[in-house]
């Protein structure tokens, strides 16, 4: 029987074209490991039939539902599980995905607020990333860091004058909850608008309420247009909350290898702790101290170590970690917090007494110190810190010891009163950050004694006055103190007779 010569072209055309793919085809047969649910617990899953599974891989369950593998034991693999186990029952199937856990990273990050695997939380679409990078990476070695030479300034007086802290340096912000921790960390990440920092905020383990709030004032103040936020909050499942840290700084390093500066806040690594913790008392990991697992110093310090200033030939970049701390009851010696105060390079403590006093920020500059940031302070601060520094750690020393003397010499009683006027300069209110010559300019005149015979109530308002002096009768000097001038003699008296003529007009505008 013939076939009609239109349907002959059809069938080898299309035969022909089939043919194409199958050739180019590749027939060699693959292995795939697809391992069994042996256990599914809340936040945990024990897993069988993966024997060549590699420590931290992905994995992949039924449901979309992601795992790590953290324990390699012999008969099974302990798996952390990234999302809810609602869905996942014993007896399913898993899958290696033969890859560590990658998180996106890329300049359209910048404003979104996702989750530590890089799902959007914000509801402004999907995340399109320049590239996806390992969650976990070796640190810089020793000959690709640079020491840390420039300041970040954080706005706040008390700590950019007394506490510096340095692009690529670890400063730990630790004290008891509700005393403004989180507020100082948000300080700094808006003071950084306009100085080609970028900030990543990092929330672990905290309150939805409480990241809203944060989120919410960042967009209120403009800072979301050159900040990331990262979110595992208290509800998420412990592996999220176990990772989000590391995904963080990998987002951190992205801009860092571009040549950027990062700051990165760390919120707070307590409850990262407490999070292994729990993840590793599941697994059956043997518990030490505070039942905390025998790696828990490593958990930190292999993330803290990730902060650092690169060398001018790798860019020059800096990433800066501002971890947070909790304690409990002022103990500062705690498991976790003496940990982390030995891994980092100074911290700023915040003393929960000053707090109910309404000394805000609540830095208790005694207990405070930077290892590493009075290298990199302007010299214009050097010039008044010192004596700020002494005499009010004078002050404090004798604050105390005057409560048990009704009769105190001449020049107790001076110091006395230098010291509380020193204390209300150090006071700030949040959101209310200051410029480098706004801060010289009050900083100068407090150590001139310009405030002596002001009444503290009204140290505040006269502050105000004497914040812009700076900017205003001297831009060439404000210019030159933020390009590392020395201030002279004579610039400090210039500054102090201007602050002088202030008091003299609102003592006039009193009367």
């Amino acid at each position: 029987m013939s076939i009609h010569p239109d349907i002959q072209i059809l069938l080898d055309n299309t035969f022909g074209k089939f043919g194409g793919v199958l050739e180019q085809h590749d027939f060699d047969p693959r292995l795939i490991e697809i391992g069994k649910v042996t256990y599914v617990g809340r936040s945990h899953a024990r897993v069988s039939g993966l024997p060549n599974v590699q420590s931290e891989e992905l994995l992949q369950f039924p449901n979309h539902v992601l795992g790590l593998a953290l324990n390699l034991d012999p008969d099974e693999v302990g798996v952390v599980l990234l999302d809810p186990s609602d869905q996942l029952t014993a007896g399913d199937e898993v899958r290696r995905t033969h890859r560590l856990l990658d998180v996106p990273v890329g300049e359209s990050l910048i404003g979104r607020v996702i989750d530590p695997v890089g799902r959007p939380l914000d509801g402004h679409g999907p995340v399109s990333a320049a590239e996806r990078r390992p969650y976990e990476r070796d640190p810089a070695s020793i000959t690709d860091r640079s020491p840390v030479t420039v300041p970040l300034q954080t706005g706040l007086k008390v700590i950019d004058a007394l506490i510096p802290i340095g692009r690529g340096q670890r400063e730990l912000i630790l004290g008891d909850r509700q005393t403004g921790k989180t507020a100082i960390a948000l300080d700094t990440i808006l003071n950084q608008k306009n100085k080609d920092v970028i900030c990543i905020y990092c929330a672990i383990g905290q309150r939805n309420t409480a990241v809203a709030k944060v989120i919410d004032d960042l967009r209120k103040h403009g800072a979301l247009d050159y900040t990331a936020v990262v979110v595992a909050e208290s509800d998420a499942p412990p592996g999220l909350q176990f990772v989000a840290p590391y995904a963080a700084t990998t987002l951190g390093e992205y801009f860092m290898d571009r040549g950027q500066d990062v700051l990165v806040i760390y919120d707070d690594l307590t409850s990262h702790a407490r999070s292994y913790r729990e993840l590793s008392l599941l697994l059956r990991r043997p518990p030490g101290r505070e039942a905390f697992p025998g790696d828990i110093f490593y958990l930190h310090s292999r993330l803290l170590e990730r902060s650092t200033h690169l060398h001018e030939r790798l860019g020059g970049g800096s990433l800066t970690a501002l971890p947070v701390a909790e304690t409990e009851a002022q103990n500062l010696s705690a498991y976790i917090p003496t940990n982390l105060i030995s891994i980092t390079d100074g911290q700023i403590y915040l003393s929960p007494q000053l707090f109910q006093k309404g000394i805000l920020p609540a830095v208790d500059v005694g207990r405070s110190v930077s290892r590493v940031g009075g290298k990199t302070q302007l010299p214009a601060y050097r010039a008044v810190a010192g004596d700020l520094r002494l005499s009010y750690s004078q002050f404090e020393e004798l604050e105390t010891f005057s409560r048990f003397s009704s009769r105190l010499d001449e020049e107790t009683l001076a110091t006395l009163e230098r010291g509380r006027r020193v204390r209300e300069i150090f006071k700030q209110p949040q959101y209310q950050t200051l410029s480098v010559p706004e801060q010289i300019s009050v900083l100068v005149a407090m150590s001139a004694g310009v405030f002596d015979d002001t009444d503290l109530k009204h140290i505040r308002t006269l502050e105000e006055r004497i914040a812009p002096l700076l900017e205003s009768d001297f831009p060439n000097l404000s210019e030159a103190i933020l390009e590392g001038k020395k201030l002279t003699d004579s610039d400090q008296r210039a500054i102090v007779e201007a602050a002088q003529e202030q008091v003299a007009l609102f003592t006039q505008d009193q009367a």
